[in-house]
């Protein structure tokens, strides 16, 4: 089974056995999207409206400009991965709660298993914590985490492409830091 296959089957096993609470309230599901042999996962935090009514990730605002950053460093939606680290929407949009995350990270785990990429970048703050409780992205924005986990051993993390779009300020420092991608997939090497 190549990877394609061993995610849609990761995703139809999660999509009916996941115990997230959000399930209920949401229209559907959201697994990850994209090329399952890239090199690169990019985790966002959870699904938005448009993500839950269209069943992909990242299709909304937030979507449109990860897309445009992403052309300015010639890669193409096609080319990467991309998840959150939960699954459903939360109501209004509100920051997923822990409970949240934990329910839906066996899902999240079993999608990094197969793709085994090189460089997993963080869309915001709550896909940091999830991996590194510790960190604040404020403080570790545009810079290489490193951990030994079975999923990937380097880590990127940015603002999420959202906060840019409520806060121009911090629209500057996400296109600055999203141009370091490439130098940091050079830096850590095959």
């Amino acid at each position: 089974m190549n990877k394609k296959e061993q995610l849609a089957e990761v995703h139809n096993k999660w999509l009916k056995n996941c115990k997230c609470e959000l399930k209920i309230l949401a229209t559907q599901g959201v697994p990850g999207d994209g090329n399952p042999n890239s090199e690169i996962v990019f985790i966002g935090e959870a699904p938005g409206k448009n993500e839950d009514i269209e069943g992909r990730p990242f299709v909304g605002a937030a979507g449109k400009f990860l897309n445009e950053m992403l052309a300015d460093i010639n890669l193409r939606r096609e080319d990467i991965y991309i998840t959150n680290v939960v699954k459903y929407r939360p109501p209004n949009n509100r920051d997923p709660l822990p409970k949240e995350v934990e329910s839906c990270a066996e899902w999240l785990k079993d999608e990094l298993e197969i793709i085994k990429p090189k460089l997993i970048i963080f869309l915001g703050r709550h896909a940091l914590e999830h991996f590194f409780p510790n960190e604040k992205i404020s403080q570790v924005h545009g810079k290489i985490l490193k951990k030994k986990t079975k999923i990937g051993n380097t880590f990127f993390a940015l603002y999420h492409p959202a906060a840019a779009l409520y806060d121009g300020s911090m629209r500057d420092i996400l296109i600055e830091d999203f141009k370091k991608i490439p130098r940091v997939l050079e830096k850590i090497g095959n």
